[in-house]
C-alpha cells in the first residue's frame, strides 16, 4: 500500500532540461523522508510537484492517499508547505501574519490569535511580533514563514530547505519542533544540502541528482556506501605530503571504489576513506612515524556531504551551482525566480496559491 506521499515516474521538463526524469517515491505516514541533493538536482522541482504547485508532463503522485492531479484542490486541504523563500506579507507585524494564515485555514478570530501568540514564542519571536515584517533579518522572516506553515498541523509536510539561513540556536529549534510533528503523527518530506540536517531527523534518504533517484538508505548506509570514515592528516612541511600519501594509500579503501587519497598542497591535508576506526588510527600514526612524516593534526571522522556526493555524484554540492546548474527556464530548481515574486518563467502566477507558493492555507479558494 503506498504511503503518505508517493510518486512513480515523475518527469518535468523546462525546455531542453530534464529536472525531474523518472523520480519514484515512496514515504509511509508518520516517518520523514530527505531528500538531499546538489543545487538544481531537482529537489525543489519535485516538492512543487508534490504540492500542486506545477503539473508534472508525466508519471503518478498521490498525497494523503488523494490523487495529486485529478483533485489538487483536496490535496492542498491536507498539506503545509514551507518553501525555499520565505513568503510572508512585509507590511504585516509578525502577529498579524500569523493570524491571517490561521483565519484563512477558517480558524476563530480567538484561535488564530492564540496559536500566532504560540508559535512567535516557539521560534523566538515574540519581542518582535507587532513590529512590521520588513523589518525582520532574512533569518528572522525565514522563521516567521516556517512558523506560518505551521499554524495548521497537516497530516503532510513539506519543507523545503527549511533551515538555510538559520542561526544553529534556531536551526536546533526547528529541529525539535520537526521532531514534536512526527511525532504527533505528521508525515514529512524535507529537501536539503545537509547531510547533518537529514542525519538528525530523516528516517530514509533519496539522493537525487539530473533529476533522478541516484541512491536511497538510511543515513548510515549511505555513508557506508563513501567508506563510512575519513582520515585526515597535516602534515608539517609540503615536503612530506608523498610519503604521507603512500602511507594512506596502504590503509585506504580506493581499490573498492571510495577513491583515492585527496590532497590540499595549500594547506598541507590529505583524506582518504577507510574502514577500521580508531585501531587503524594508531595503525597510521606508527606507520607515518617510522617514514620520518611529522603530523601537526591527525583525526578520524565520518563522511560529509561532499564525500558522499563526490562517491555518488563525482562532484561536489558547490560546483552545479558555480557551473550554472540550477535548471529550467531560468532554473529547474527556481523556474521563473518562483517564490521570489511569485510568478513563473512567463511571468504568470505559479498556480492558485499566487506567490507564496504555500499549501490550502494561502488560498483565496479555501478563504471562501
Amino acid at each position: 500500500m503506498p504511503g503518505a506521499i508517493y510518486a512513480e515516474g515523475l518527469v518535468k521538463t523546462f525546455g531542453d532540461v530534464r529536472a525531474l526524469d523518472g523520480v519514484d517515491l515512496d514515504v509511509p505516514e508518520g516517518t520523514v523522508l530527505g531528500l538531499l541533493g546538489p543545487n538544481g538536482a531537482g529537489k525543489t522541482t519535485a516538492v512543487r510537484v508534490l504540492t500542486t504547485l506545477l503539473r508534472p508532463d508525466r508519471g503518478t503522485a498521490v498525497v494523503a492517499g488523494i490523487d495529486v492531479l485529478a483533485r489538487p484542490d483536496e490535496v492542498r486541504r491536507s498539506i503545509g508547505l514551507s518553501g525555499q523563500f520565505a513568503a510572508v506579507d512585509e507590511y504585516l507585524t509578525g502577529r498579524e501574519n500569523l493570524r491571517m494564515v490561521g483565519r484563512l485555514y477558517q480558524m476563530s478570530g480567538k484561535a488564530a490569535k492564540l496559536r500566532a501568540g504560540e508559535l512567535l514564542e516557539r521560534f523566538g519571536l515574540a519581542d518582535a511580533a507587532d513590529r512590521p515584517a520588513k523589518t525582520y533579518s532574512g533569518g528572522m522572516r525565514r522563521r516567521l514563514d516556517l512558523a506560518a506553515a505551521l499554524v495548521v498541523s497537516p497530516p503532510v509536510m513539506f519543507m523545503d530547505e527549511p533551515t538555510t539561513g538559520l542561526d544553529p540556536r534556531n536551526r536546533q529549534a526547528l529541529w525539535e519542533v520537526i521532531k514534536e510533528l512526527v511525532a504527533g503523527g505528521t508525515t514529512l518530506l524535507l529537501t536539503t544540502q545537509y547531510l547533518e540536517e537529514a542525519d538528525h531527523l530523516a528516517h530514509d534518504i533519496c539522493v537525487v541528482d539530473h533529476g533522478r533517484v541516484i541512491a536511497r538508505g538510511t543515513s548510515d548506509q549511505l555513508k557506508a556506501q563513501t567508506g563510512g570514515e575519513r582520515v585526515e592528516v597535516v602534515v608539517h612541511t609540503p615536503g612530506m605530503i608523498a610519503d604521507a600519501r603512500s602511507v594512506l594509500a596502504r590503509h585506504g579503501l580506493a581499490g573498492l571504489g571510495h577513491g583515492e587519497v585527496s590532497v590540499e598542497e595549500h594547506v598541507r591535508k590529505l583524506t582518504v576513506p577507510v574502514s577500521g576506526g580508531a585501531r587503524l588510527l594508531a595503525e597510521v600514526i606508527r606507520e607515518l612515524d617510522a617514514v620520518g612524516v611529522e603530523i601537526d593534526d591527525i583525526g578520524l571522522r565520518r563522511p560529509t556531504l561532499d564525500d558522499v556526493f563526490l562517491s555518488l555524484t563525482g562532484h561536489t554540492a558547490e560546483q552545479r551551482e558555480e557551473n550554472g546548474g540550477e535548471n529550467g527556464e531560468g532554473t529547474a530548481e527556481r523556474p521563473g525566480r518562483a517564490g521570489q515574486d511569485g510568478r513563473d518563467g512567463q511571468g504568470r502566477r505559479d498556480g492558485p496559491d499566487g506567490p507564496d507558493g504555500r499549501g490550502q492555507g494561502r488560498t483565496k479558494e479555501t478563504a471562501k
